[in-house]
């Protein structure tokens, strides 16, 4: 830049017209002036030089190309990982959430926390087993039941802990039946 064109940018006075066209064009003939000289300069190259290149060129970006093109489902063998699988569910919650109300969207960011599906899933795997809340509620229902029908016969009032204490009897013995099924057969469900 030219000391005229500095005393111009750090004086305080407005640019009129006539300045910003000379500048403007002072800039637009030294960027022609570069080109040409970058075109004489590639003068020189030969054509076989530039078609070498050209192919060259192509020949990476295909090979690019190639190495990120994914293969369908059909070519790929083999299970998914675990990425591709937290991929693919994260999607699909994304899309299934876009369709539901306000409080229906944050419920369900709630209960598929990793977090809390990890301790549901310990929970399910150990003490809320289905087996045995099954056998514990049959079990509280047969056992206050019969606990019922006799004390009503004799004239005994009930606690009202009956149902409790044979809902936890039973849940036990429906864990200790699970234990023993999955020890025997193998299968856990």
């Amino acid at each position: 830049m030219s000391n005229q064109e500095k005393d111009h940018f750090n004086s305080h006075e407005a640019f009129d017209d006539k300045n910003l066209e000379s500048l403007g064009s002072e800039q637009s003939e030294k960027i022609k002036e570069n080109l040409e000289r970058n075109v004489e300069e590639k003068s020189h190259e030969t054509l076989e030089d530039v078609h070498k290149e050209a192919l060259e060129q192509a020949m990476s970006v295909e090979k690019k190309h190639d190495a990120r093109r994914e293969q369908s489902p059909a070519e790929r063998r083999g299970p998914l990982t675990k990425k591709e699988r937290d991929h693919s569910f994260d999607n699909t919650m994304e899309e299934v959430r876009s369709q539901m109300s306000g409080p229906s969207r944050t419920f369900s960011k709630v209960i598929h926390n990793k977090t809390v599906e990890k301790v549901s899933d310990t929970v399910g795997g150990t003490v809320a087993r289905p087996n045995a809340i099954l056998s514990g509620s049959i079990f509280a229902f047969v056992f206050t039941l019969i606990v019922y029908l006799i004390a009503r016969y004799n004239g005994y009032p009930l606690s009202g802990t009956e149902t409790i204490a044979s809902f936890i009897l039973g849940w036990v013995l429906g864990l200790i039946f699970d234990y023993f099924r999955v020890l025997i057969s193998g299968k856990t469900q």
